[in-house]
């Protein structure tokens, strides 16, 4: 049985790769939206291989792939060979959504640059992303959300402690950010699309998302404010938002304002700290930040987690366990709230992580596995208008890549 959602019935292209873009349609698609995602023949779409790449966790299914690409139909289309245009241009003319992420000039020699397809179907909604964003002297510089995202946004240089060099951030966290800033822009369209009958031409940038991510270090930046040095956990600006550690060595974050100070004193069993002067004021604590910090990590350190997470909790101050990666995949609580949702199809996979958005009372799609290299071919040509003679002649003229190249689903 279908399930009816916000997006039945909306068709969409997906022209993209490799992260954001195909992760936008698939938000599209958890809601409803029929997704048609187009690769080139041979490897198709890198994130084909991405799991198997470190340092990503080594496993029996291709986990990344489904992530990015659940319950969409797949095609393979060799946009490089002239007897794909019309394929594509019957795919843009019945779409309500494009999206596409190849560079400026490189869209246009595929056929993908705005102009021709708004001009094929006026009414659709083009949205394209880009590393660096559509104009200055980097517009056409390959962006990954290491480089893009991450690096150029200062947001890496600012993700470190006083005194460590730059690591490599969880790879893949600035396209599914990036992602949501997509599927925004798309949905923001379809409603001016509906209050005016118009398409439009609307995207983002990994640099954009990356300083959005920043925003609140870029907005001090622009106004000429003082920086903090780097973090130091001894020392740090602000001793009441630090990780500490607890006797069976967890970490914990503490984000504690000013006002829950004599819930904290009671919590860790000093209550005589309110009366130190040290510590009369946020001033007075972040000019003895490195006094109070000791202070609160011998406490600490003295009990196991699970007192703290009982006394904190007892005096309303706000904290939260630092998970592994894999602790998270087990808590109770992202089943609970639906945050990872079961996926059908997938050897070795039962479960995926759902996209955030939620419309109380309004159901998603149940999560099906990606599609297999060119695995709907004819039947969507069969809708696009094509007889099998003429899907013969597609193959045979290599719009197709030669034939379809499927992959057994993993």
């Amino acid at each position: 049985m279908t399930t009816e959602s916000v997006f039945t019935g909306l068709k969409v292209l997906d022209a993209s790769s490799f992260i954001a873009g195909p992760a936008a349609a698939t938000m599209l698609s958890d809601f409803g939206a029929d997704v048609v995602k187009i690769e080139p023949p041979g490897a198709g779409d890198p994130q084909r291989r991405l799991s198997s790449v470190p340092p990503s966790p080594q496993a029996e299914a291709n986990y990344s792939w489904h992530l990015a690409n659940r319950n969409k139909r797949g095609m393979v289309l060799d946009l490089k060979s002239p007897a794909a245009v019309e394929v594509l241009r019957r795919l843009v003319c019945r779409a309500d959504v494009v999206i596409t992420n190849f560079p400026h000039g490189t869209r246009e020699k595929l056929h993908l640059g705005y102009e021709e397809v708004s001009g094929w179907n006026p009414r659709v909604i083009y949205a394209d992303l880009t590393g660096f964003g559509d104009t200055g002297p980097d517009a056409r510089q390959p962006g990954f959300d290491l480089t893009a995202f991450w690096s150029r946004s200062g947001l890496l240089a600012a993700t470190r402690d006083a005194g460590a060099p730059p690591t490599v951030p969880v790879w893949g966290s600035g396209d599914y950010t990036t992602a949501v800033a997509v599927y925004a822009a798309v949905t923001t369209a379809l409603y001016h699309r509906e209050r005016t009958g118009r398409g439009a031409d609307v995207g983002t940038s990994l640099l954009a998302t990356g300083v959005w991510a920043t925003g609140t270090l870029i907005a001090g930046a622009l106004a000429h404010g003082t920086p903090f040095a780097l973090h130091d956990r001894k020392a740090p600006a602000n001793p009441l938002v630090n990780p500490y550690r607890t006797a069976d060595g967890e970490w914990f974050m503490l984000v504690a304002s000013p006002l829950r100070w004599p819930g904290l004193t009671r919590a860790v069993g000093h209550p005589e700290l309110l009366e130190d002067p040290r510590f009369a004021d946020l001033e007075g604590m972040v000019r003895h930040a490195d006094a109070l910090a000791g202070l609160l990590d011998a406490a600490f350190r003295a009990r196991p987690f699970g007192h703290w997470a009982d006394v904190l909790t007892r005096e309303r101050i706000t904290y939260s366990l630092i998970q592994t990666p894999e602790a998270a995949a087990r808590d109770e609580q992202l089943r609970a709230n639906d945050i990872v949702v079961p996926i059908e199809g997938v050897g070795g996979l039962t479960e995926t992580v759902n996209s955030p958005v939620l419309l109380r009372g309004v159901p998603k799609v149940p999560a099906k596995r990606a599609p297999e290299l060119g695995e709907h071919n004819d039947e969507i040509l069969a809708e696009l208008g094509f007889g099998p003679a003429e899907i013969e002649a597609l193959r045979a003229g290599g719009a197709l890549g030669g034939g379809p190249e499927a992959e057994p689903p993993r």
